[in-house]
């Protein structure tokens, strides 16, 4: 039975916050975002895998989304000279800046094999999976990065 007075619904909020107002995190939910749409569908099986609930956008798109919520990592797939998601690395560096932790975290899928430092990639990309994608490469990754919020 639902209540009668819609004043005894809980609201609803797009973005949870805890008792200071910030917003946080939701360890649940990966934006998975890129150009091709076949690479975000196996990036979102492989996410589902983990237990997740992945968030598929094209770059134009996904900038909005995250400001309407805070996933516990986003995976950018870099595309051939891994830029085609170089304009939300600013404001993912904006989201870690105002929430003061290094939320949410940045998987960046790579033609090439190597570190964010030594590929000469963003502080804010916190780790590199080299494609092609897989579940064995990417899964522990993924894992990895949300079990440490």
């Amino acid at each position: 039975m639902c209540p009668a007075d819609p004043a005894d619904h809980p609201k609803k909020h797009s973005k949870p916050a805890d008792r200071t107002g910030a917003i946080t995190a939701d360890f649940s939910k990966v934006l998975v975002v890129g150009k091709s749409s076949i690479n975000r569908v196996v990036v979102s099986k492989i996410v589902e895998k983990s237990g997740l609930k992945p968030i598929s956008e094209p770059p134009e798109i996904a900038e909005k989304t995250l400001t309407g919520q805070l996933p516990g990592a986003v995976i950018l797939d870099g595309g051939p000279d891994n830029m085609d998601c170089d304009r939300l690395i600013s404001a993912i560096d904006a989201l870690r800046r105002a929430s003061g932790k290094p939320l949410p975290a940045v998987i960046l899928l790579s033609t090439k094999n190597g570190t964010p430092e030594s590929l000469g990639l963003s502080s804010v990309v916190d780790a590199v999976v080299a494609k092609p994608i897989t579940p064995e490469r990417l899964q522990p990754v993924v894992d990895r990065l949300v079990g440490r919020g």
